[in-house]
Protein backbone atom coordinates (compact mmCIF):
# COMPACT_ATOMS: atom_id res chain seq x y z
CA UNK A 1 0.00 0.00 0.00
CA UNK A 2 1.33 3.43 -0.98
CA UNK A 3 0.67 6.53 1.10
CA UNK A 4 0.71 9.90 -0.60
CA UNK A 5 0.68 13.33 1.01
CA UNK A 6 -1.31 16.12 -0.53
CA UNK A 7 -2.43 19.54 0.66
CA UNK A 8 -6.17 19.96 1.11
CA UNK A 9 -5.98 23.11 -1.03
CA UNK A 10 -4.92 21.04 -4.08
CA UNK A 11 -7.72 19.79 -6.31
CA UNK A 12 -8.79 16.18 -5.73
CA UNK A 13 -8.01 13.70 -8.50
CA UNK A 14 -9.46 10.31 -9.35
CA UNK A 15 -6.08 8.69 -8.59
CA UNK A 16 -6.04 10.01 -5.00
CA UNK A 17 -7.81 7.01 -3.52
CA UNK A 18 -9.08 7.23 0.08
CA UNK A 19 -8.61 10.82 1.31
CA UNK A 20 -8.05 11.56 5.03
CA UNK A 21 -7.59 15.00 6.60
CA UNK A 22 -5.39 14.83 9.72
CA UNK A 23 -5.71 18.30 11.17
CA UNK A 24 -7.52 19.55 14.27
CA UNK A 25 -8.97 22.62 12.53
CA UNK A 26 -10.95 22.69 9.31
CA UNK A 27 -8.99 24.55 6.58
CA UNK A 28 -10.19 28.07 5.80
CA UNK A 29 -12.06 28.69 2.60
CA UNK A 30 -12.57 25.00 1.77
CA UNK A 31 -16.07 23.51 1.74
CA UNK A 32 -16.60 19.87 2.61
CA UNK A 33 -17.72 19.18 -0.97
CA UNK A 34 -14.63 20.84 -2.48
CA UNK A 35 -12.30 18.96 -0.13
CA UNK A 36 -13.80 15.62 -1.24
CA UNK A 37 -12.57 13.85 1.89
CA UNK A 38 -13.49 10.36 3.02
CA UNK A 39 -12.51 10.93 6.65
CA UNK A 40 -11.56 13.81 8.95
CA UNK A 41 -9.28 12.30 11.60
CA UNK A 42 -8.97 15.17 14.09
CA UNK A 43 -7.60 12.91 16.81
CA UNK A 44 -4.58 11.89 14.70
CA UNK A 45 -3.26 15.47 14.51
CA UNK A 46 -0.65 16.71 17.00
CA UNK A 47 -2.13 18.13 20.17
CA UNK A 48 -1.58 21.69 21.35
CA UNK A 49 0.45 20.30 24.28
CA UNK A 50 3.19 19.28 21.84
Amino acid sequence: MDIQLKRVYESPEASDGYRILTDRLWPRGISREKAALDLWAKDMAPSSEL
